[in-house]
């Protein structure tokens, strides 16, 4: 899934079609537990799942798996160049980190020619937006060109969380300065089997407006 709306690879085929994965070097970008890479796994492909989060490494290991697991910072893969021929990352890493590009110049680095990165992240309009499922989630309450971080912290004010905002501009300003060609950006719709309510996502604002951005990228 690329995101709360439900969108299947299996409908997207984003990395491209299913039957073509197998055999297929791909890196997962902020995996978390590590579902895209399971799921690559399945269609036959050969993934390898990075995280900087050590905990969220060891929920994947528990779940199983027989592709390796690597606590890394997305900024810094420990890859030679050239080592995979996809990437994907599905609201991993870029929202995080303070400067996208790295992160991109990255990627295109380990990535053969002709490698393909597709990432998707919140869509940028939903910063103006509370984060509310409900009609109080309609209403404009910030500034959608305020590159303010948002920010949590623990007691004794160290940062626990944090979110850097980008405009879809920027975004695309990021992957160009990052070495790739833009393909395609996809908003997906919500669509009326999903009646999921979860945090700020719901039936009701997704009907209204955007809430993932997924942009494919290619290295010429």
């Amino acid at each position: 899934m690329w995101g709360p709306e439900g969108l299947d690879e299996v409908e997207a085929e984003l990395l491209g079609p299913p039957e073509d994965l197998k055999g297929r070097d791909v890196l997962e970008i902020g995996a978390g537990a590590a579902q895209c890479s399971r799921w690559l796994a399945a269609q036959g492909a050969r993934p390898v799942a990075l995280d900087i989060s050590h905990r969220q490494l060891q929920h994947a290991l528990r779940i199983g798996g027989s592709f390796p697991l690597v606590c890394a910072d997305a900024g810094a893969l420990p890859f030679t160049d050239d080592s995979f021929d996809l990437a994907c990352s599905a609201y991993g890493a870029l929202p995080f980190v303070a400067d996208p590009v790295l992160v991109l110049r990255e990627v295109r680095r380990v990535l053969r020619p002709g490698g393909r990165f597709v990432f998707s992240v919140t869509h940028p309009v939903r910063w103006a937006f509370p984060d509310e499922p409900g009609p109080e989630g309609l209403s404009v309450s910030s500034s959608y060109f305020d590159r303010t971080p948002y920010v949590e912290q623990d007691e004794e004010g160290r940062a626990v969380y944090v979110e850097h905002h980008r405009t879809i501009g920027d975004r695309v300003r990021d992957v160009v300065a990052g070495g790739f060609r833009l393909v395609d950006l996809v908003e997906p719709e919500w669509p009326a089997w999903n009646t999921s309510e979860w945090g700020g996502w719901s039936p009701l604002r997704g009907n209204l407006i955007p809430g993932t951005a997924i942009f494919v990228c290619e290295r010429d």
